[in-house]
């Protein structure tokens, strides 16, 4: 077996000291290159396999990681994507890994700079990003780059910043599908409408504004007559001026039945329906946080497409984990599935294979 083979073992085969096996194990510096072939050779061919998590335990470091994400109220996509990181970090404890969760405000540069210096002056171990915009996110894995920081993204990839590794959907294909799933309903229909919460007229991730396109393309490509109307929903509203807003759009669009939005709010349309009584509005969202799934339940809301958002938490720390840690190679691209919950099916969904 591989972990029975010893350091005495493979310094014999090899021809070498024990210490010259030890440096060549663990890239110690003063090995001839002659001697680090002959290793090489003797441990390709006694197909020897290192404990890594051993060696990481035996160095009885301690590791902090940063996760660097925008504020946001409870019962978010963001929620989710928080427990799968404390998740990570509970079952890798033997390894004295910590995390920090810094947050910073939407659409305010300075609100990220800020976090973002607050981070470098840690020196972490590695980061979670979930970008602002290119030039601001660029401002600061620069800087990780030039300290040699592994940072993972989250969200949003910008594969111009050169991350170790991205996780998060599609969002084209997510977008796409929805708008295939809305129109199995509302193929009928002269218009269908999109609901989103903005602040000073913009969506509040670019995830979601690359939903949106490929929404219209496949509303293009297949519904050309269908006319797709906008309803804004402003961040700082209170709920008694969504109802407003609700009652308002959906009084002088009579024709409008469907509805879809490409964040995890669906349950502000779900909430006013099931509290107005009405059946006539069907509405596509998107992440299976509890308000969203009591809609579901109930049965204002006809789907929820899903993206594991606590999956995504879960394996940007354990990607850290496994490079910082055990000095392993991961994946660069991770696109989570993209799946499709209804009230006969979500009871069997799991947030999580661990």
């Amino acid at each position: 077996m591989t972990e029975k083979i010893r350091i005495k073992d493979i310094a014999q085969m090899a021809g070498v000291s024990v210490g010259t096996v030890d440096r060549v194990l663990h890239n110690r510096p003063n090995v001839s290159k002659i001697a680090f072939e002959k290793v090489e050779k003797a441990l390709k061919e006694m197909d020897y396999q290192p404990n890594v998590y051993a060696s990481a335990l035996a160095y009885n470091k301690s590791y902090t990681f940063y996760l660097i994400i925008p504020k946001h109220e409870s019962e978010a996509y963001w929620d989710e994507i928080e427990q799968g990181v404390k998740k990570a970090i509970e079952i890798r404890r033997d390894f004295y890994i910590e995390t920090e969760i810094l947050y910073y405000e939407r659409f305010s540069p300075d609100s990220f700079r800020i976090v973002c210096n607050q981070c470098l002056s840690s020196n972490p171990d590695g980061v979670v990003i979930v970008p602002s915009t290119l030039d601001d996110t660029r401002a600061f894995t620069n800087q990780l780059h030039q300290k040699k920081i592994h940072f993972v993204m989250l969200d949003s990839y910008m594969p111009e910043l050169k991350p170790l590794s991205f996780f998060g959907q599609d969002s084209f294909k997510s977008g796409y599908f929805s708008a295939r799933m809305l129109m199995l309903l509302a193929k009928d229909d002269k218009q269908v409408a999109t609901m989103k919460r903005v602040k000073d007229g913009e969506v509040t991730s670019k995830q979601q504004e690359n939903r949106e396109v490929g929404f219209k393309h496949y509303m293009n490509e297949h519904f050309p007559e269908i006319e797709i109307v906008n309803m804004e929903l402003p961040l700082s509203a209170s709920g008694k001026e969504y109802d407003n807003i609700l009652e308002h759009f959906f009084t002088d669009h009579q024709d409008i039945h469907h509805c879809i939005t490409f964040g995890s709010k669906a349950h502000i349309i779900g909430d006013f329906l099931l509290r107005t009584n009405r059946s006539d509005i069907h509405i596509v969202g998107y992440d299976m946080v509890e308000k969203n799934a009591n809609c579901l339940r109930l049965g204002s809301i006809s789907f929820l497409v899903c993206q594991h958002a606590f999956q995504q938490g879960y394996s940007c720390i354990d990607t850290l984990f496994k490079v910082v840690v055990l000095k392993k190679k991961v994946d660069p691209i991770n696109y989570m599935p993209i799946e499709l919950l209804t009230k006969e099916n979500m009871d069997f969904y799991r947030r999580t294979q661990l």
